[in-house]
């Protein structure tokens, strides 16, 4: 049996991870990832980095609508409302995974990676991360059909950058 292996994290996605890490295990900092469209790759690349396992907490995969309600406490009214792809779920859905764990910081990403429905937006995600005792950062990306690859990694930079913001806060 041939084993396939994953391609090479990109340079600046890889120093990205290792940054975050580093600037969070400074300021003891854990980190807690609650991810729809990039299906678990932040939570797998905050757990590759040997030597700081303390700075990451918990991971939540909520690709189901059910799964954000079920495991982050977001409100069904609010998917129903807004959409599961929208500010307003990535922002429950990080404030879900700081309630649910005991980490400082919480990073959330739901988007359309590939095809959607009919009036979706393939290429639109929507992140939000929160520091505890801090407000909650958002942020919408427009990537394009650019393939679902492509946007997951892009999503990646994004988040990570959005960590790296969240640990340079003062504390609260």
């Amino acid at each position: 049996m041939t084993e396939t292996l994953a391609p090479a994290l990109p340079d600046d996605v890889d120093g990205l991870v290792h940054a975050v890490l580093a600037a969070a295990a400074e300021h003891g900092l854990s980190i807690a990832t609650a991810e729809s469209c990039t299906g678990g790759l932040l939570a797998s690349l905050l757990t590759d980095v040997e030597g700081f396992g303390r700075q990451f907490e918990r991971g939540f995969v909520c690709y189901s609508e059910e799964a954000k309600e079920e495991q982050l406490a977001v409100a069904p009214d609010v998917i129903r409302r807004c959409g599961a792809v929208s500010g307003q779920v990535a922002v429950a859905m990080a404030e879900g995974a700081l309630a649910a764990s005991r980490a400082d910081i919480a990073i959330a990403i739901t988007g359309f990676a590939g095809p959607a429905g009919p009036g979706d937006e393939e290429g639109l995600v929507h992140f939000a991360c929160l520091r505890r005792g801090h407000p909650t950062h958002q942020h919408e990306a427009h990537f394009g059909p650019v393939g679902r690859g492509a946007i997951r990694l892009a999503s990646l930079r994004i988040a990570l950058d959005m960590l790296a913001g969240a640990i340079r806060l003062t504390p609260g």
